[in-house]
């Protein structure tokens, strides 16, 4: 025993000095969104030409990236842990895109990161991109620096949409990291975030009139924005209009009135959205769909960029048993809105000096 505890002392020693007696870590927190309106118009394709708006919110569920740096024990230089664990020797040979790319942007070595979350990945509500404001959040705080949240949703944005090439916009990214309801405005020469000014009481009343279900098909939704990036240019008077929906949305918002009129418009919009583009839904949804507002919603949408995960619809608080009945086979997930965007829960300062420790790996 005695003998085990003396290799330990002198491994510490090689290692890390005999100074350093923990690993510190950074665990970041940073919420999911709901997209109301205006999606695709945040394609780089359309609002470099045309101007683009969106209107969303983020709410409270969240996914949680936690990051250190990985104890010289073993094998391996990083671990990776999400739905799978990878452990590689090098940053290369990470196969999750983002935390690879995020890694080699920052020039972060030897680290574990786990992620988890509150709902299920590929749904259709920005959960990767949550995933990679969050991560570039607390790997920043790891090297002991302070970004902002512009800086993040920017840092996030060309993490995904250039060093990974995934086609998608860009309104998850500055969802995740400002948090909040918010109208987003895009054009040439960047993005805006607009907090929408509405009375507690609406905002709740809003609220509590939506219905959140999982429809238990997921996908991939860069496969499905993919698509819809194609089809952009021969759609451009859909998304024009859906641009101005937009305006109109805000108008009902920020007005006394009835909020039964959100519901309708977003019945309209699930009608020509699918005008963009087939992979937006499927049979199976369309069924869920029309089951829903037989039952009493007055409106829904899909959200993401379509092809399965989420349905959102507007019911309101006498037809809600009706629609849970009705749709009783899928997950109903209740919610509340949020305001803080992405975060840090923990946060300990980094003092881990790897240029002063040697250490090569197979």
């Amino acid at each position: 025993m005695r003998h085990v505890t003396v290799c330990w002392i002198l491994s510490r020693v090689i290692f890390y000095g005999s100074d350093k007696e923990e690993m510190e870590m950074v665990i970041t927190q940073t919420p999911f969104r709901i997209s109301f309106f205006g999606g695709g118009t945040d394609y780089p394709g359309f609002y470099e030409n045309y101007g683009g708006s969106v209107i969303s919110t983020t709410f409270d569920k969240y996914c949680y990236a936690t990051v250190r740096h990985l104890p010289r024990f073993f094998d391996y230089a990083n671990q990776i842990t999400y739905n799978v664990i990878e452990r590689t020797n090098h940053v290369d040979e990470i196969e999750h895109p983002a935390v690879r790319e995020i890694m080699k942007y920052l020039d972060m070595h030897e680290l574990r990161v786990v992620y988890e979350a509150d709902l299920p990945a590929r749904s259709g509500l920005g959960t990767s991109s949550s995933f990679a404001v969050g991560l570039l959040n607390a790997c920043y705080a790891l090297k002991g620096k302070y970004v902002d949240k512009r800086h993040l949703a920017d840092d996030a944005i060309y993490v995904e949409r250039v060093l990974c090439k995934e086609s998608g916009g860009i309104q998850d990214q500055i969802a995740a990291s400002f948090g909040g309801f918010n109208r987003i405005d895009f054009d040439a020469g960047g993005y805006h975030v607009n907090p929408l000014v509405i009375s507690e009481e609406r905002k709740k009343q809003l609220n509590h009139n939506l219905m959140l279900f999982f429809t238990g098909f997921s996908r991939f939704s860069s496969d499905i924005a993919l698509s819809q990036e194609k089809a952009i240019k021969g759609r451009t008077a859909q998304l024009m209009e859906m641009k101005g929906l937009v305006d109109e949305a805000e108008k009902i918002l920020t007005s006394k009135v009835d909020l039964r009129e959100f519901g309708n418009l977003l019945d309209y919009t699930w009608h020509l959205k699918r005008e963009i583009t087939s992979s937006i839904s499927s049979d199976s949804i369309d069924l869920l769909y029309r089951r829903a507002l037989k039952a009493g919603a007055i409106g829904g949408k899909l959200l993401g960029a379509g092809g399965g995960g989420f349905l959102l619809f507007y019911v309101e608080r006498e037809k809600q048993a009706a629609v849970l009945e009705e749709l009783s086979h899928l997950l109903y997930v209740p919610f509340e809105f949020e305001t803080g965007g992405t975060r840090i829960m923990y946060y300990k300062s980094e003092d881990f000096d790897l240029k002063g420790i040697k250490k090569s790996y197979a």
